[in-house]
């Protein structure tokens, strides 16, 4: 693992390239669930996951820029792939290296780099989804560790994973589960240790993963209970919020193929003399994805300085939010935009922007719908305003550190009072989604000073200002409409002609 990380992610994305387009037709292998054995050897002999390895266990050393720009080059070829390797990395590999007992460190490290051995992370249940500080699924303590007994579900790699952190919670004598969360290392390799997959999902998109439900019934030695460096809680949102730092990552090699494609597709496509790159709305639309390009480049590089395994990231909730909620949304924005230019090839689930569209969905619901984040972030904002005793939304972030270098540029439109106990949800989820926008477009600016490109940040501001203008348009209104349950009757059009 001495080779430059130059040489080695360049011939990783060579080589996906020819296991995609030469060896095999990625069109064709996305309508089908999983990947051949072959393939995924070929894709797994070129160790992209010992990028989340410690270098003392034979892997490159857990750094940031490394495993986003694996993700990201996965990405660009296959979003499901990307994926894979992003439950390994942030929920598998990453907790692994920083809270793991060192004798299973040894075994767990090198069965990833001499057997291609893959790991999960299980804590969503079927009646807990983002509840999880009410899960089921407890455990007990025995003579030589533990038995862990409940359910799961959705997992990524659900009956494709070697090796699973699984969440539950101690049961007490009287029979109640205690409020803290712990975690515990199952080895499917191992009778007593094997999680047993009741069904498989039919899930609509990222075909190359299995999701499923899951029963637990397992008992672990007690070296395979994760090492709590304060509490459960706190290791739990620690992992989640790497997690979520680490979406850039998958986001990016994802939104560049949306640029790259329709671009491409709109300088060739011809309308009358001149290329759709002539049309205005194309342009608009073209910039869009760039902006959302930048805008993404911004968070993987602040990630790299964050979100190291060394750091302890439960109170990184505002960054780890912002990007995972804005980053997810932007993916789906590129995919409609891409399927939109490509006109009617567009509507083929062999085509890119297609199947983008159902592939990078579910990224804004699992880890946390990003109406929950958005609505965590303004919470956050909330609470430091209530400390700093200011009600004036831009008077508070033109000082908020995470704001403070271009909140200027939205004066006019947050100059505005907020008062926390007269807000609806709703509207806490659009203060989240402006705030989300000002902290990853401070991420961009604190590149420019370092180099990055002055024409795609001053484009992005153009667009992060619209954006800010209609949120707040909509933040104004105060719209309280609510469903009519009991809506069928004197509503059927036909009655009133």
């Amino acid at each position: 693992m001495n080779e430059s990380f130059a040489r080695f992610i360049s011939q990783f994305k060579s080589r996906l390239f020819d296991l995609f387009h030469n060896e095999s037709n990625i069109n064709e292998l996305s309508l089908e669930r999983g990947l051949p054995q072959e393939m995924w050897k070929g894709i797994m002999d070129l160790k992209p996951l010992s990028v989340a390895v410690p270098t003392e266990f034979d892997g490159r050393g857990v750094k940031v820029e490394e495993c986003l720009s694996i993700l990201s080059a996965a990405s660009y070829e296959s979003l499901p792939l990307s994926l894979t390797f992003g439950i390994n990395i942030a929920l598998f590999l990453e907790p692994m290296a920083r809270y793991g007992d060192e004798e299973l460190k040894k075994v767990v490290f090198k069965r990833f780099i001499e057997e291609q051995a893959m790991g999960g992370l299980m804590i969503t249940e079927p009646d807990y989804g983002s509840d999880a500080l009410n899960m089921r699924t407890e455990y007990t303590q025995v003579a030589d560790g533990y038995t862990l007994k409940g359910q799961k579900h959705w997992q990524g790699l659900t009956g494709m994973a070697d090796f699973w952190i699984v969440a539950a919670r101690k049961k007490l004598e009287g029979g109640d589960l205690a409020r803290d969360v712990e975690f515990f290392v199952t080895d499917n390799g191992k009778a007593e240790q094997k999680i047993v997959v009741e069904k498989y999902f039919n899930n609509p998109g990222l075909y190359m993963i299995p999701y499923g439900l899951n029963n637990i019934d397992v008992t672990v030695p007690t070296n395979q209970k994760l090492i709590l460096q304060s509490t459960g809680l706190k290791m739990m949102l620690d992992i989640l919020h790497r997690s979520r730092l680490q979406f850039p990552g998958m986001g990016m090699g994802f939104i560049q193929r949306m640029l790259d494609e329709s671009l491409k597709h709109c300088q060739n496509r011809k309308v009358g003399a001149n290329p759709l790159t002539a049309l205005d709305s194309v342009q608009y639309q073209l910039s869009r994805i760039q902006s959302s390009y930048t805008l993404t480049s911004g968070m993987c590089a602040k990630s790299t300085s964050i979100s190291g395994v060394e750091f302890d990231l439960s109170g990184k909730g505002l960054e780890a939010n912002s990007m995972k909620a804005l980053v997810t949304d932007m993916m789906q924005e590129a995919a409609q935009i891409c399927v939109q230019l490509a006109g009617s090839s567009g509507y083929k689930i062999e085509h890119i922007g297609g199947r983008g569209i159902m592939d990078s969905r579910p990224f804004q619901i699992f880890e946390g719908s990003n109406e929950m984040l958005y609505t965590q972030i303004a919470e956050i904002v909330l609470k430091h305003m209530r400390k700093s005793k200011e009600t004036n939304f831009n008077k508070f972030l033109v000082q908020f550190e995470q704001t403070k270098l271009v909140a200027d540029r939205f004066s006019k439109t947050l100059d505005f009072d907020l008062v926390a106990d007269t807000l609806a949800q709703r509207q806490m989820v659009l203060i989240g989604q402006i705030v989300a926008r000002l902290v990853c477009l401070q991420y961009v600016n604190e590149m420019v000073d370092k180099g990055f490109r002055q024409d795609l940040y001053d484009n992005c501001c153009k667009h992060m200002e619209m954006d800010v203008k209609r949120i707040t348009s909509d933040l104004s209104s105060r719209n309280n409409a609510v469903p009519i349950v009991e809506y069928q009757e004197g509503s059927n059009w036909i009655d009133f002609i």
